[in-house]
């Protein structure tokens, strides 16, 4: 009894350490020992991240319109004001938060899979970056996990340099999970955005792209090594626009934690999906990992595989408020180059074959 009235001292406390702490003892408890709970608690991050994605947005929305039916109405009033007020924040800068970005439970998250940040190169706090994120998986756990908090030690290892994690311009229409957006440093993947963060907000910042977009996520799954890059070039010309360098950013592991069932080019369902992926802005795909309780039946938690996220050699971009299409395609190549050179030099270190390659589609 004093055991558990000691752990249930801990979870008072608020913190993920103190809850183990609290519960040091626990291992001659069969049914609740030291291990067991850490890995409850990593479950627990990684599966409120995904219900997050998945419906805090609709959710929150679908509340705000309840309230207005309610005697809570004048809350609901406040806060739509309050939103139309700070509508564009998102596109300014956003409003990060370092609390947020160092909260516990991004620790389990990280160390479910686990996730690690690997750097290759320095990064000099006067210039500004594009960091192109490959591949974009289901879920892109490895982007948000290293440049949308502080789990892996972004800002130790790259000093003075910001991350911002770009993503749907969509999701920042929806009340409150803007907010929980916004304070991971998050913004929308959109000119306004991207122009500010990279003209007037000084330097030392770093936009990060995940250049597939929704369109490479309907290719993701285990043994996939490929990626939507062929005909995308916008980051190409907004890098050159502000003078940014480019930086491939390649995930291993990213695919390996959903399976996912994949349609053939011209199949009902595979039109159907880029159908629903123009109107909506992000692909419905078909996947599955393991349950919450028994892992081998079928869930939304992801399987726990490695993701280790390697940040290439910068490639120095002069500026160029006006870049020819020639310009574009140049170091739009010499970008796929450095990519494909990344993902050799250190596809063997991470789980893939020598003979292992990869796809630019």
């Amino acid at each position: 009894m004093k055991t558990i009235l000691a752990a249930y001292s801990g979870v008072q406390k608020g913190s993920g350490s103190s809850i183990l702490s609290a519960l040091h003892d626990l291992p001659s408890v069969p049914w609740l020992t030291r291990s067991k709970i850490v890995k409850h608690l990593q479950m627990i991050s990684v599966l409120q991240f995904v219900m997050s994605f998945l419906a805090m947005g609709i959710g929150c929305s679908l509340l705000l319109m309840y309230m207005f039916c309610t005697d809570c109405w004048v809350i609901a009033a406040v806060y739509i004001a309050w939103l139309i007020y700070d509508w564009n924040t998102p596109k300014q800068g956003g409003r990060r938060s370092t609390w947020v970005r160092n909260w516990t439970v991004w620790t389990y998250f990280r160390d479910y899979f686990p996730i690690r940040l690997i750097k290759t190169h320095n990064l000099l706090p006067s210039r500004n970056y594009v960091f192109g994120y490959h591949p974009h998986g289901i879920f892109c756990f490895g982007g948000f996990c290293n440049f949308g908090t502080e789990a892996t030690g972004f800002s130790k290892i790259f000093p003075g340099i910001k991350p911002s994690l770009a993503t749907l311009a969509g999701n920042f229409r929806l009340p409150v999970f803007r907010d929980y957006l916004m304070s991971g440093g998050i913004c929308p993947v959109n000119q306004n955005s991207i122009d500010y963060l990279l003209s007037s907000n000084g330097t030392g910042n770093a936009v990060v792209i995940v250049i597939g977009g929704a369109a490479e996520s309907l290719d993701c799954a285990p043994g996939m090594n490929a990626v939507t890059l062929k005909k995308r070039k916008g980051f190409v010309k907004l890098a050159l626009k502000h003078g940014a360098d480019l930086v491939p950013v390649y995930s291993f592991g990213e695919n390996e934690v959903y399976k996912q069932l994949i349609f053939n080019d011209g199949s009902w369902w595979r039109t159907v999906q880029k159908r629903l992926q123009k109107m909506l802005g992000f692909a419905p795909c078909l996947f599955h990992g393991c349950g919450l309780f028994f892992p081998e039946s079928w869930g939304f938690v992801p399987y726990c595989k490695p993701i280790t996220t390697v940040v290439g050699e910068p490639i120095t971009v002069p500026k160029i408020e006006e870049p020819s299409q020639d310009v574009i395609d140049m170091y739009h190549a010499m970008y796929i180059r450095s990519l494909k050179s990344l993902f050799d030099n250190y596809k063997a270190r991470f789980g893939l074959n020598e003979s292992d390659i990869l796809l630019i589609q």
